[in-house]
């Protein structure tokens, strides 16, 4: 079936082929040594599944720059070259049959489950929205020094990635984390060069991706993922993400994926997306169109795509390069293999929910269940046979306590 547009080679800036438009989005595997946050042979065995399935680019879950802050207990972090090895094996097992294996680089700033880290930093010491409060700490605001600390930590980790033999970087700027904060207006409340003005929020962002650059050279792949919008009142705006946007492909970043929402508003689920955006399957697109309009780099739109027409149709318009997938991913591996070969036209993919509003309302039942989804892919275990939101839940709840003693997830 090779006259599917999702089947089309694509060349990025740096030079890096993708063998087809399929893009796997970021999602948190959790499953690294717990005690030196290193990748292990479960996180080999789910990368080589996503690999053999049939993704042209691979896109691992946040793996943090600092072993300090992490955003939940089974990231990896990379710091130094003292798990070259371990990357390496897991960096072979991605890239099978030519597959593009990226890093998402991530730093939670104040975005981590209360005892997880010894403290929490964010841009501003702004505490988060009342109903998460007992969840998350009231971060301590970072100094001038330390941001810019944290800019060479973005760049050494990429460096290593590159070493290791991963295909690129991808920046998380999305879903309320570190960078994500830095861009928002309601996080940022800083009156120093990195905050204020919408250009000073974006100056974070983009001494990363410049510090990345000077380290790893053109002909290594930069990527950002970043909100189309927060979907918070006084958050980070669509012009705003434009603007972001616009600054980084004159900066010559590769690609941006085009995401959306945090853990307060969680768009990036699908919360709150009308029925006719999720009839036309991709949340993000009239964002992506407007982005297009605008620059040529290349685009993933990330959220909602479940039928091979979806897909195609989204090509069709020129307004993204890529369809990022997550969740179908997560329960069937080996999608897009079959769906380009013509053996499937629509991933099974439905929405988790327990029926509590605040529950539902956090995604936390499409979390849980799609964890335990890569979990069992990680362990060669069969699959989930259908999405239950209790079910999911109770198996998080049965792997904290597997967990306990190792400060587990809250």
């Amino acid at each position: 079936m090779s006259t599917l547009r999702v089947a089309e080679p694509f060349t990025f800036a740096s030079g890096a082929r993708a063998h087809n438009r399929f893009f796997k989005s970021a999602m948190s595997e959790a499953l690294a040594g717990r005690d030196n946050r290193v990748p292990t042979e479960r996180m080999e065995r789910l990368y080589r599944a996503w690999a053999q399935g049939g993704v042209g680019v691979i896109v691992s879950g946040n793996v943090m720059i600092d072993r300090r802050a992490l955003g939940e207990p089974g990231n990896v972090a990379l710091e130094d070259a003292r798990d070259l090895d371990a990357l390496s094996r897991w960096a072979r097992a991605g890239t099978e049959q030519g597959a593009q294996l990226w890093m998402q680089l991530n730093h939670p700033g104040k975005q981590c489950p209360n005892g997880l880290n010894r403290e929490s930093v964010a841009p501003s010491a702004v505490p988060f929205a009342k109903e998460l409060r007992p969840f998350f700490a009231t971060p301590r605001a970072l100094t001038g020094d330390e941001v810019l600390a944290l800019v060479e930590r973005f760049a050494e980790s990429a460096a290593l990635a590159q070493k290791a033999g991963f295909s690129g970087v991808q920046i998380h700027g999305a879903h309320g984390y570190l960078v994500s904060q830095f861009l928002s207006p309601k996080h940022n409340v800083r009156e120093d060069q990195w905050g204020g003005t919408a250009e000073n929020r974006m100056r974070f962002v983009r001494e990363v991706h410049r510090a990345i650059r000077a380290k790893c050279g053109a002909g290594f792949s930069v990527g950002v993922k970043l909100n189309s919008a927060d979907f918070q009142r006084g958050g980070f705006s669509e012009e705003e993400s434009l603007a972001v946007i616009e600054a980084l492909a004159t900066d010559g970043i590769d690609c941006v994926e085009v995401s959306g929402g945090t853990y307060e508003s969680a768009a990036m689920m699908g919360a709150g997306q009308s029925e006719r955006t999720r009839a036309r399957e991709a949340y993000f697109i009239e964002f992506a169109r407007k982005a297009r309009a605008r620059v040529k780099v290349a685009l993933v739109v990330t959220g909602g795509f479940r039928t091979i027409e979806g897909m195609e149709q989204a090509l069709s318009d020129g307004a993204t390069d890529f369809i990022g997938l997550a969740r179908p991913l997560a329960s069937e591996p080996d999608l897009c293999a079959r769906l380009l070969r013509g053996q499937a036209r629509a991933s099974a993919v439905t929405q988790v929910k327990t029926g509590i509003a605040f529950v539902d309302k956090r995604a936390l039942p499409e979390i849980s269940y799609y964890e335990a989804q890569i979990r069992r892919i990680a362990d060669g275990a069969p699959l989930l046979e259908s999405p239950s939101g209790p079910r999911a839940l109770w198996e998080m709840a049965i792997y904290a306590i597997k967990s306990a003693g190792r400060r587990n997830r809250a």
